[in-house]
C-alpha cells in the first residue's frame, strides 16, 4: 500500500495558494497518496478565535500535518505541544506535524527565505536593510536576514510593541545593535541598501504598497515574500526604477520543500518543485 499523507494549509484568503499543487505534485512524483487541502477561515466564515477548533478538527480527522499562514503563525504557538529549536528562537510556526497525538511546531519560512536570498541576491550589499512587518513571517525573515550577514536591520511595524519584541529577540540571538525599531521611514529607506516587505500588503486581497512608492530609489534592492500575485505593486515600482528585486517564489518553494519532508519523511526534489511552481504561471 502506498504511504498516505493528508496535509492542509490554515490561513485567511488563501484560495490562490500554490502550496497544495506543490505538495501534491511532489507526492505524485514519489508515488505517495498525498492530499493537501485548504482550510481558509475566510471561506469558512469564522473569526480568528476558531483556530483551536480548526486544529482539533484536523488532528481528530487524521491529518498528517498543517502549514500555517497569515494571520496564525504566532497565534498557533500556545496550541502546540512541542517546538523545534528554530521555531522557538523565531517565535513563529508555519508547519505543524501531527503525530502520536502530539502537535510539533516547526518554522520552514526562515530556511525558505534564506535559500531564496542566497540564490537571488547573493552579492547584494547588506550593511543596512529596512524590513516592513514584524509578525510571524517577519520574525522568520528577520532571522534569515541576520543569519545571511545583514549588519543592521531596521524594523517598521504598525504594532510598536511587537516591533520592539522582535528587535529584542534578534539582538539576543545575533548580538546587541543588530536590529532596532525605525522611526522615520523616509530617512531609513534613503540610507538603506535593501528593503524587505513581510506585511500582507500587496496580496490579491490587500492590494497596494506597504510604503509610499516615491520613497524607493535605484540604489535599493527590494524583496517580497508575497507570491500571489508574483509581481506586487511594490516590485513593479522597484523594477521601474531599475532596482534589483526578489519575488516571493523562492521562499514559497523552499519552505514547501522542508514542510514536505517533515510531513512525508521523504527527501523532496527541490529542483522538480521549483520547475513545477514556475509551470503554474
Amino acid at each position: 500500500m502506498k504511504p498516505r499523507i493528508l496535509a492542509g494549509l490554515v490561513g485567511r484568503g488563501i484560495q490562490a495558494s500554490r502550496t497544495p499543487a506543490l505538495h501534491e505534485f511532489e507526492g505524485d512524483a514519489q508515488a505517495l497518496r498525498y492530499l493537501y487541502r485548504l482550510i481558509d477561515a475566510d471561506q469558512l466564515g469564522v473569526d480568528d478565535s476558531a483556530l483551536p477548533q480548526l486544529l482539533d478538527a484536523a488532528q481528530r480527522t487524521g491529518f498528517t500535518g498543517l502549514n500555517v499562514t497569515y494571520p496564525f503563525k504566532q497565534a498557533v504557538l500556545p496550541l502546540l505541544d512541542e517546538l523545534s529549536t528554530e521555531a522557538r528562537s523565531i517565535g513563529a510556526v508555519n508547519t505543524v506535524v501531527l503525530k502520536d497525538g502530539k502537535r510539533v511546531g516547526h518554522n520552514t519560512d526562515c530556511l525558505g527565505f534564506a535559500e531564496g536570498f542566497r540564490r537571488g541576491l547573493a552579492d547584494a550589499p547588506r550593511r543596512r536593510v529596512v524590513q516592513l512587518g514584524a509578525g510571524g513571517a517577519g520574525s522568520a525573515v528577520a532571522h534569515a536576514l541576520l543569519g545571511e550577514g545583514v549588519e543592521q536591520l531596521i524594523l517598521f511595524e504598525v504594532d510598536a510593541l511587537r516591533a520592539q519584541a522582535l528587535a529584542d529577540n534578534l539582538n539576543a540571538h545575533f548580538g546587541a545593535g543588530r536590529a532596532r525599531v525605525g522611526l522615520d521611514i523616509a530617512h531609513e529607506v534613503a540610507a538603506a541598501d535593501g528593503l524587505v516587505n513581510t506585511t500582507p500588503v500587496g496580496m490579491d486581497k490587500l492590494p497596494g504598497t506597504p510604503l509610499p512608492a516615491d520613497l524607493l530609489h535605484a540604489g535599493l534592492w527590494v524583496a517580497e515574500i508575497i507570491y500571489f500575485p508574483l509581481q506586487t505593486e511594490l516590485l513593479r515600482h522597484a523594477r521601474a526604477l531599475g532596482c534589483r528585486t526578489l519575488d516571493g517564489s523562492a521562499m514559497a518553494v523552499f519552505q514547501a520543500v522542508k514542510a514536505f519532508e517533515l510531513f512525508s519523511g521523504r527527501v523532496a526534489d527541490a529542483a522538480r518543485m521549483q520547475a513545477h511552481f514556475a509551470s503554474l504561471g
